[in-house]
């Protein structure tokens, strides 16, 4: 999805981020009331729909004034703006790997689930959930094709093995790129070498990449943008590929030949979290129990095709839409959920799996 895969250039822009968070620090002094909350709401249509969904209705519901900043807040910022005792935010998106950073670098504040109700907390994915943070939305990478290749009654490829078999399944194919680290197609290489989906972790990285060394002829794109894998959909560029769920259910609506199988999806997450040293801990903790119930997200995924955390809101979906998100109850069991631990974790020398899983890429794609 467009956000997802631009969010791995998380340094981008970071540093007039962390301007914008020192020059708030004088009118900050002066607006630290209880009616006072300050927002970060990633951007474009991610931060109107927040808004329509979010924002307003908690103002309406509560009195408290929320400013809302369309920006998104990356690693390296909310590091610095905690180290430096620079917090201008109450609230900020959390990655899933920044769900287990934060709260190993003391970045976030725990949350207080003693003023959620039972059946609202229950309802959200337990792999969203964590003592600093709350999940927010869901989205998959999938196996897309094209249906004028692979036609209704005829056999189409089911899982990432089948994906693999260019024999049975000839066709042009498109895979993600692996210069992100975590969001390469890693699990996928496994899966199709014969992994169990409940064996995958830790990954085994000689393994994954010898089932790349089979697929690697017949890739045409390794992309790198969720928008750079959309447009190879829509110019029919490939018949197979990966691609984020977002992306394929806008070419679905607007009428493009292709349908997406969510056998072996590919999952992960986003959630809300608290800044340490958050000046308005009090109303932020409010306002992401606000925003985590089932009717708040069922409004904000019919504004933007993201899947909502809280399974609830599936109640309150119709069922047409609700099958268009990576976290609809069908396709859990069939998903895997990726681990941010395992990427996240450094070895003896200090390098991460995911660092690990990027140098080993740059080497392998030259060969």
């Amino acid at each position: 999805m467009s956000m997802s895969i631009n969010r791995r250039r998380f340094m981008h822009g970071a540093s007039s981020i962390v301007v914008g968070a020192m020059s708030y620090q004088s009118r900050r002094a002066i607006a630290q009331s209880s009616g006072e909350l300050r927002v970060a709401l990633n951007g474009g249509d991610y931060a109107k729909a927040c808004i329509e969904a979010y924002v307003k209705p908690f103002q309406a519901a509560t009195g408290i004034n929320v400013t809302p900043i369309a920006e998104e807040v990356p690693p390296a910022t909310l590091e610095l703006m905690v180290s430096t005792n620079s917090v201008s935010l109450d609230v900020v998106p959390v990655s899933a790997s920044s769900s287990i950073i934060g709260p190993e670098k003391n970045l976030l504040e725990e949350i207080d689930y003693s003023i959620y109700k039972k059946d609202e907390v229950d309802a959200i994915l337990d792999f969203t959930r964590t003592p600093h943070s709350v999940g927010s939305i869901v989205y998959a990478l999938c196996m897309v094709y094209n249906t004028e290749k692979f036609p209704a009654g005829n056999p189409r490829p089911a899982t990432w093995a089948e994906f693999w078999d260019v024999s049975k399944y000839p066709g042009v194919r498109a895979l993600s790129s692996g210069v992100y680290g975590e969001f390469g197609p890693w699990e996928e290489a496994l899966l199709a070498d014969g992994v169990a989906a409940d064996a995958l972790y830790p990954l085994d990285i000689d393994r994954a990449f010898a089932s790349l060394d089979k697929i690697k002829p017949h890739i045409r794109k390794w992309f790198v943008t969720g928008s750079e894998n959309q447009q190879l959909l829509h110019d029919k560029v490939v018949d197979l590929a990966q691609s984020y769920d977002g992306r394929a259910v806008a070419l679905m609506d607007q009428g493009a030949p292709i349908e997406i199988n969510r056998n072996q999806q590919k999952v992960t997450w986003e959630s809300w979290g608290i800044p340490k040293g958050a000046k308005n801990l009090q109303n932020a903790q409010k306002f992401i129990e606000f925003i985590t119930r089932a009717d708040r997200q069922a409004a904000f995924a019919q504004l933007i095709p993201y899947g909502p955390a809280n399974r609830n809101a599936y109640k309150l979906l119709p069922d047409e839409l609700g099958r268009k998100f990576g976290s609809h109850p069908d396709y859990q069991k069939s998903s895997i959920v990726m681990d941010p631990k395992w990427y996240t974790k450094a070895g003896a020398d200090g390098v991460t799996n995911g660092q690990r899983l990027v140098e080993r890429w740059n080497e392998w794609i030259l060969q």
